[in-house]
């Protein structure tokens, strides 16, 4: 029987929780600064990054693609129809323009990759340490840090800018095609307002969001898979847990990086 009187056993079990919490973010962080390290430091694996750069980027454009121009479109709908009610419809391309570069763009392409990358990554390398190939790769003098996370890490922060981009401009050009074929645009006006309203500093925060999402993506696959066990039931919960893990911290980090874009 538990030595706790009844009445503190819940705080125990809060308690249990924090130390968890704890525990768990101070392991992440020391992950992230072996991989950091690893990607900083020679020897690095041209191969292995290049294998990363087509995986993370080339065979993500058409699912990243294909949700910038619906929701360019269904944005470019949605503030006609808001707009509508105050008079205010002509400036629906400017909105849809900051919304797609400052927010919609970097963060749906972030939850694109979340979902296909982080559960790649976790699912690769968990079955990795379940089937003993990173103890083969400790036997081989082969560091896992510099073999296997650093390529995935590098390659993720640097293609979401470039996907973010491609989200970007189909974003628009999603808002655009439904402006001008459905609420009845004038098409050379309408990239005009868009041109002229956005600033360089509305896309560039975007990016700068977009690398740090993409290192999340890769942290969160890379470490729920290397630090997976169980078998093949621990390399589903791994991959489970990199998916949700990543999708919230993007979230998180997207009001962060708000926040303080906007502040300054």
């Amino acid at each position: 029987m538990s030595s706790i009187p009844a009445p503190l056993q819940p705080l125990q079990a809060i308690g249990r929780s924090f130390l968890n919490i704890v525990r768990t973010t101070g392991a992440v962080a020391v992950f992230a600064g072996r991989a950091v390290l690893a990607v900083a430091l020679p020897p690095w694996f041209p191969g292995q990054f290049a294998r990363q750069l087509i995986g993370v980027g080339y065979l993500s454009l058409p699912v990243v693609g294909l949700t910038a121009a619906f929701t360019g479109a269904a944005l470019a709908l949605n503030i006609y129809t808001g707009g509508g009610r105050f008079n205010a419809e002509q400036i629906m391309p400017q909105i849809v323009a900051l919304g797609i570069t400052r927010e919609l763009g970097p963060v749906l392409a972030a939850l694109m990759l979340a979902g296909r990358v982080s559960a790649a990554f976790a699912a690769e390398i968990g079955a990795m340490r379940a089937t003993e190939q990173i103890d083969a790769l400790h036997t081989l003098s082969t560091d896992p840090f510099r073999y296997l996370i650093a390529p995935r890490l590098a390659a993720a922060v640097l293609v979401l800018p470039l996907l973010t981009v491609v989200a970007d401009i189909i974003g628009i050009a999603g808002g655009w095609v439904v402006a001008t074929r459905t609420l009845d645009f004038n098409a050379t006006v309408y990239i005009r307002n868009t041109w002229d309203f956005l600033q360089s500093w509305d896309v560039v925060s975007g990016l700068i969001k977009a690398a740090v999402f993409g290192a999340i993506i890769a942290l969160m696959g890379c470490y729920h898979g290397f630090n997976s066990s169980g078998g093949a039931r621990g390399v589903g919960r791994a991959t489970t847990n990199a998916v949700v893990s990543a999708a919230i911290l993007i979230f998180a980090g997207d009001y962060l990086l708000t926040t303080v874009f906007t502040h300054t």
